[in-house]
Parts: C-alpha cells; structure tokens; sequence
C-alpha cells in the first residue's frame, strides 16, 4: 500500500488507537478534575465574601431571587446596586470599582467594553418594549397613535437614564412618531429614570400609559401589556458583564455563570417571564474537552493557562495529527461514547471540513506553510523539491492518514509534479507534524517537509528553504462543537484565543483575524 494512500478506511485502521484515546481522554478529566489541574482553584473564588453587581432596576427580580440562591449555596453575598442601564454606566465611568455590571440591553456592556470597563461577558435573556396600560385596558389604548389623544397621560423612560426610554426613542424615531410623543409626554407626561418606576406610574394611576418591557408586565400587578409593531422590533438582550476593576475576576465570572446557568440562574429570569438563552449547565469548576492540532501547541499553551486561571475552570487539551483526532470524533459520534470535544482547532481547514457538520462558528485564526527543513549548514545543498528526488536524498514527511502536514505534504508534491520520484526517497512517516525536526537535526534524515512553525521553534539546529506554492499553506481554523454543553465557556475561550494574536506571531505563524476587540 503506497504511504500517500487515500484517507478512505482510516478510522478503521485506528480504531484501537481511537477507543484508547477516548478513555485517556475521561481518565486524564477526572484526573485534572480532582487534582484542581495545574491552573485552577478548587473553590474558583478563593476566600471571597461578597461581590459588589451594578443592576438595571428593570431586571431585580430574577437576579435577587438567583443572587439569594447563590448565597444560599456557596456563603457568598451578592450585594446588589440599581439604576437605570446607562445612569449605571455613567457611575462605573466615575467610580471604577465593582465586580459586574448587568445590563437591560447589551448595548450598554459593548459601550462598557470599548471604555474598557469590562472584559468578559455573558448572554442572559431576552425581552422587548411594550405599552403598558392599566389591568383591563379602560382607556382602550391600542395603537402608539393613542398615546397621542388628549384623555391619555404617558410615561417613558429616561432615554438619558433607561435602557427603556433609549429603546423607545431609537425605535420610535425609526417610526416616525418620536418628536410627537416627545414634544407630548414632555407636556402632558413624565419620564422617569427606571422601569420600576415607570410601571409604577400605571399601576397607581397618576397616568394612563406607559413603555415599558414586556418581562416588567409579568411581574407588576394592576397592569396589562399592549404589543405594538413599533415597539415588536425592539427586542433586546439582557447581558452581564464582569468589570475591569473587580479584585475578585474568577469569583465575579464564577457568580456571572451562574446567573447564565440554564439549571440555576435562568431558571429564574424563566419564572419572571423572560425568554432565557440556551445557557450552559452549571458546575462549580466546568471542563472542557479540547481537541488542538499539534501545531498550535506552542501558540496556544499559554493561552490556555491563562484562561484556566482567570475562569477558574479546567481544560482538557488533547494535542495530536489532526488525522487521528478527526478518527476519534468519528469514532465517539457513531458509538454514541462520552469524550467528545467541546472545542477543535485543527492545523488547517481540511481536518475541520472533514467533521464540519459537527461544528458551528468557525473562525480561521492563523496560517503557516510548509516547508523543506534541512540539517544546519545545508551540507547536500538542497535548494528546492526537485532536490530531494536526487538519489540517496532521505526525506521525512508526515503520515497523510495521521497528520495534516501529510495531506498538505501530498497536495503539494502532486502539484509540483514531483510525488512519484520523491516518495521513492521516503525514509521516516511521522503521526504529527512535530515529530518533524527531530528527524533531521539528528541526522536520520536529510531534509523532511515540516512547518514553518515547528522549524522556527529548532532554528538552532535546522535551516530551511521555502517552497513557492499555495498547496503549501496551513489555515488554522477554530470551531464549537454542536454538541458542547457549555458552549459559552468555549464561547470565551475562543475569544482569549482570537486576541492573543502576539502569542501566535511569537511562534512563527501568520496572523489572519481582525483584532478582536470584544471582551477585551
């Protein structure tokens, strides 16, 4: 069988090797898990009495209720200051002190996050803006139009104080009706600086209608919701973030997931009548299992350690050829068995196609390319592939049905016209690309096809010689399994990764993302 035979039967070959794997991969979890792993504190909040959560009036009641719990649970207060969403925003641009800010549309955390207020953060729920009317609707109010008649008296929200009365002012200008039922409201009306207020203001009667969100009519008696098509197109989402100036980020994120938790603080915002987000389930100190190619290990090592620590959670990484990591999510997928991975980076987007109907939210995150690397000095001389076909020439190259440095290593010595010849000079088949160098810089080999990446990391001991065509480059793409519990945790992880460009043109590779500028 020729060593570049076609990847057809592969899983097969490995199947051994992939149900060993597998079980490595549960055993080495709950090794990590029980140790703490080498980066994670056990209680992921230290010795943390209490954390301070800037809140959006509108949204007490589910925080309060999941903040109680929380305190219940773990002997952590949560100590919880209200206001309007940007009266809020505007006291964290003065005060810079805090652990989370939560936020009645995430308008307010992006703005928060581009004044570099706050790093992470997470999506809680959704609701839109509404008339309110008194329960039984006696003045009859239908219509944006009616808040216009001379029976009618009105409050909103202070577009100046409220996420409410800035949504309404954003979705009614969109409409056309802003200035009128500014210039009106201003007359006949009020606007107030918070929901509660607001819906207060029907519910005693001092007026006749109100905006307000649709969430707040569940939970205030003696009040109706009257949905509009102005106000339909206004949804919003409710999002907490953790501030830059908490002393206490791993147990801010840790209270911040568990507000998002689909079992523990989304049942709550369930209950307030909200339309939670499909969160992640919740644990004290989650895992994830991560899949990554060879060749991103010295890009992202560091990268993972990092957001172990900050999150307070702990990473499974499995580093292999992307052929025997692909074998093993096909193998776990049709024996329906545990280990699958929560994320994948492989070392170039053929290792990702091949299991793409498994993944969501790609992104391609850097590129390298392939090269001929040669013992230190060049002493045969070789100056291009058509070199390496010499006779006597020894070449390294990896196992296409392993690794993807095999498969690329294929396309190009076809493209090149120059398989047939070389592969007669083929003395070492490697499973991973980083088994590569060593061939050469011990003198098994006289040149091998290996990454540029990985010859950089050996400049000491290898030269290299590049190869001019475009089957010699690596992508390497980053996605979230479909099945993944936790997909906002790899959410995050995935945005540490995409900002830590400096991590991988330190080693070698070629950055191909726009800054990240999201949870920065």
């Amino acid at each position: 069988m020729s060593y570049f035979a076609n990847r057809s039967g592969s899983a097969s070959h490995y199947g051994l090797l992939t149900l060993v794997g597998v079980l490595l991969v549960v055993v080495l979890g709950w090794m990590l898990s029980d140790m703490g792993g080498p980066a994670v504190d056990r209680i992921a909040g230290g010795e943390v009495q209490s954390l301070t959560m800037f809140c959006a009036a509108g949204i007490r009641g589910p925080v309060e209720a999941a903040a109680k719990q929380y305190e219940q649970e773990y002997q952590i207060r949560v100590n919880l200051d209200y206001g309007g969403s940007n009266t809020l925003l505007n006291r964290l641009q003065v005060a810079h002190q805090g652990d989370l800010f939560l936020a009645a549309d995430e308008s307010y955390i992006k703005t928060a996050q581009e004044k570099g207020l706050v790093a992470e953060s997470i999506p809680l729920a959704h609701m839109k803006p509404v008339l309110a009317v008194a329960a039984g609707n006696p003045k009859k109010i239908h219509s944006i139009k009616d808040l216009l008649r001379d029976d009618v008296r009105t409050a909103i929200g202070n577009p100046e104080q409220a996420a409410i009365g800035k949504r309404a002012r954003k979705l009614l200008t969109a409409s056309g009706d802003w200035k009128d039922i500014q210039a009106f409201v201003t007359r006949t009306g009020t606007f107030l600086p918070t929901v509660p207020e607001v819906a207060n203001a029907v519910k005693i009667g001092s007026v006749d209608a109100a905006i307000i969100w649709d969430t707040t009519t569940v939970l205030v008696d003696g009040i109706d919701a009257v949905s509009v098509p102005e106000l339909d197109k206004g949804r919003v989402l409710v999002t907490v973030g953790v501030l830059k100036s908490s002393e206490n980020p791993t147990a801010a994120i840790r209270f911040a997931r568990y507000l998002a938790a689909r079992d523990r603080g989304l049942l709550k915002f369930k209950e307030k009548g909200f339309q939670p987000v499909e969160g992640d389930e919740w644990s004290e100190i989650p895992e994830l299992t991560f899949f990554c190619g060879s060749i991103n290990r010295r890009a992202v090592e560091g990268v993972i350690t990092a957001f172990q620590q900050r999150e307070g959670v702990q990473v499974n990484t499995i580093y292999n050829g992307c052929g025997i990591l692909t074998a093993q999510m096909k193998t776990i997928r049709d024996q329906e068995t545990v280990g699958f991975p929560d994320t994948y980076m492989a070392c170039d987007t053929y290792y990702l196609d091949a299991v793409g109907d498994l993944f969501q939210e790609a992104v391609e995150v850097s590129d390298t390319e392939v090269v001929i690397a040669l013992p230190k000095g060049n002493p045969r001389g070789i100056k291009s592939l058509v070199d390496l076909t010499k006779p006597g020439v020894r070449v390294a190259i990896g196992q296409p049905e392993q690794c993807t440095i095999g498969i690329l290593t294929r396309q190009v010595l076809r493209a090149e016209g120059v398989f047939d010849a070389i592969t007669k000079n083929v003395v070492t088949q490697t499973a991973t690309s980083a088994l590569l160098i060593a061939p050469v810089a011990t003198g098994a080999a006289d040149a091998s096809l290996a990454y540029l990446t990985d010859a950089i990391a050996e400049s000491d001991k290898v030269d290299t010689v590049r190869i001019s065509s475009e089957a010699a480059k690596a992508i390497q793409p980053f996605g979230i399994a479909r099945s993944s519990r936790q997909k906002h945790l790899a959410r995050r992880l995935k945005q540490h990764i995409t900002r830590s460009r400096e991590d991988f043109e330190s080693a070698g590779f070629h950055w191909r993302l726009e800054t990240d500028k999201s949870n920065p």
